[in-house]
């Protein structure tokens, strides 16, 4: 399973095989999604899993940066100017969590300052529950894979 990154060399691929793969042919594999970003290997069982969360993984960042967007446009800012704005976030932040390997709340908790701005964005975040809102769509999109799977 990957995702639609690839298209810039930039997917999270995930792959599972069975005792029948060798050697030469699990390697091959992972060079061609090397080729168009980061692969990991799982068990299948995981796979539905996956789907939830890195297959529609995209789809559910396009809504966070045009929802950011559409904040900025909301208090003035230009749509262009918002949009570059909200996606340079996403990317530098994902970025920064990658190459630093902290947690994200060890990083979050580095921009929000007490009593300060963005503390108070999150506390309005959190009491719109959009993190159980998030985890509960993951939840929704492997539930469906599942359910695609027990059919074919």
């Amino acid at each position: 399973m990957t995702n639609t990154p690839a298209l810039i060399g930039a997917s999270a691929t995930v792959i599972a095989y069975n005792i029948n793969v060798n050697n030469h042919g699990l390697e091959t594999v992972k060079k061609i999604f090397n080729a168009v970003g980061m692969v990991f290997e799982l068990e299948e069982k995981h796979l539905d899993a996956v789907t939830g969360l890195s297959g529609s993984g995209p789809a559910y960042i396009f809504i966070i940066i045009e929802a950011l967007a559409d904040g900025g446009v909301k208090i003035v800012l230009p749509r262009q100017v918002a949009q570059k704005l909200a996606a340079q976030n996403v990317l530098g932040s994902a970025k920064l969590l990658l190459e630093t390997n902290k947690h994200p709340g060890e990083l979050k908790d580095m921009v929000a300052t007490p009593g300060g701005t963005t503390i108070t964005a999150i506390h309005k975040l959190e009491s719109a529950k959009s993190r159980a809102t998030l985890m509960s769509a993951v939840e929704a999109a492997t539930i469906k894979s599942r359910s695609l799977n027990s059919v074919n």
